[in-house]
């Protein structure tokens, strides 16, 4: 892949996820988490779990974003959201978090709710733009590290255009 650079325009589609899309998912996820989920995750998640909405952000052929939630009556739940290093810093996070809360609407939540690392400045600020709020504190809720979770909550999906 090609680094984008920050102030270049990058076209991308973004599309449901399915299985020939995995092994580039697990590659972004290896190299944004210290304890990543595993091939037979995202497999699980694609085959098993019938609330899970896995959506990819694609630009020349290849995933560089992706993030999944579980869709639960009217609430969602974010499960992950990441990029691929080397296209950090371009808005492709923000799209792929509009594009999750457009999906999580229009299959009848009304509400969102996720967890980030304490320390993760960049994810919160970027879910405050959005509208979620910090409600709660999931204490050494990472196990690599012992890191506590900010519980964040968005009530109006419906403004999702930040």
């Amino acid at each position: 892949m090609k680094r984008k650079m920050a102030n270049q325009p990058i076209d991308y589609e973004i599309c449901d996820m399915n299985f020939r899309h995995i092994e580039e998912v697990v590659k972004i996820e290896k190299l944004s988490f210290n304890t990543a989920w595993t091939r037979s995750d995202f497999i699980s998640e694609l085959e098993v779990n019938k609330t899970a909405k896995y959506r990819v952000l694609i630009t020349n052929e290849h995933v560089v974003a992706y993030g999944g939630m579980w869709v639960l009556l009217d609430e969602a739940h974010v499960t992950n959201i990441a990029v691929h290093p080397e296209f950090r810093g371009v808005g492709l996070g923000k799209a792929i978090l509009k594009d999750l809360i457009n999906t999580a609407a229009k299959n009848g939540a009304s509400s969102m709710t996720l967890e980030v690392r304490k320390g993760n400045n960049v994810a919160i600020n970027l879910y405050k733009k959005f509208g979620f709020v910090e409600e709660g504190i999931r204490k050494k809720y990472y196990a690599d590290t012992g890191d506590d979770a900010i519980i964040m909550w968005k009530y109006d999906l419906e403004s999702s255009d930040s």
